[in-house]
């Protein structure tokens, strides 16, 4: 689900390069409590890259002032929200606070499967679905924020949540950090920059793995002795 966060940082680094046909693309699933700077990070991960795919996710949630149909979600009703999760049209889903949230399952299959890497920022719930979908995909980055202060100050920032919502959410917020221990990779956002680059680096030694370059063999293949 969305959260508020600090703005992307001002310098977005070298652009790096996601879209590799000889190997599968990696599934970056970013997760953290609501506040804590996830969907900051991956923006700045795709400002570095604009090659990285962006997954559109479906909510049940108003459109929020300057969302756009398509391009920040796909907006739906509740009912068909339910029947696109019975149908498995969404690889991941949940109704968090009377609202769904899902990722399409489609768009994203095809563009693993094209070498593109994709970014998702997702709760825990997500992340714990998608992991058992895809299992030789997904990476698991939990941001953490500096403290339960930090993260409610951030909160209260808001304009669009009351004090009751905030209540909420803290509360949520202490669930959401206790599943840490179910990902591959953990940071602290204290400082932006530092807590993308540290993004960035598994983003990097994901692509680097062995299961996901399908063009090892002919490469290593050319090191072995002439016959």
């Amino acid at each position: 689900m969305p959260s508020a966060a600090p703005a992307a940082p001002s310098s977005p680094g070298a652009p790096a390069r996601s879209v590799q046909p000889g190997r599968r693309g990696v599934c970056l699933v970013i997760a953290a409590p609501s506040g804590a700077g996830k969907s900051t990070i991956a923006r700045a991960l795709r400002a570095r890259d604009p090659s990285l795919f962006t997954s559109v996710s479906v909510t049940t949630r108003a459109p929020r002032p300057g969302e756009r149909e398509g391009v920040d979600y796909h907006f739906r009703p509740l009912d068909q929200f339910r029947d696109m999760a019975r149908k498995g049209d969404l690889l991941e889903w949940a109704e968090v606070f009377g609202r769904g949230y899902g990722t399409p399952r489609k768009p994203l299959l095809e563009a693993l499967e094209s070498g593109r890497d994709v970014i998702l920022d997702i709760d825990w719930q997500g992340y714990r679905q998608l992991r058992k979908a895809l299992p030789e995909d997904v990476v698991g980055l939990f941001v953490l924020p500096p403290s339960l202060e930090a993260l409610e100050s951030r909160l209260r920032g808001r304009d669009s949540d009351s004090a009751e919502e905030i209540g909420k959410r803290m509360r949520a917020a202490m669930d959401e950090i206790s599943h840490w221990n179910e990902f591959d990779y953990v940071l602290v956002n204290e400082v932006l920059d530092q807590a993308v680059e540290e993004a960035q680096a598994v983003l990097t030694a994901a692509r680097m793995a062995v299961r996901r370059r399908r063009d090892l063999h002919a490469q290593v293949a050319r090191f072995s002795p002439a016959e």
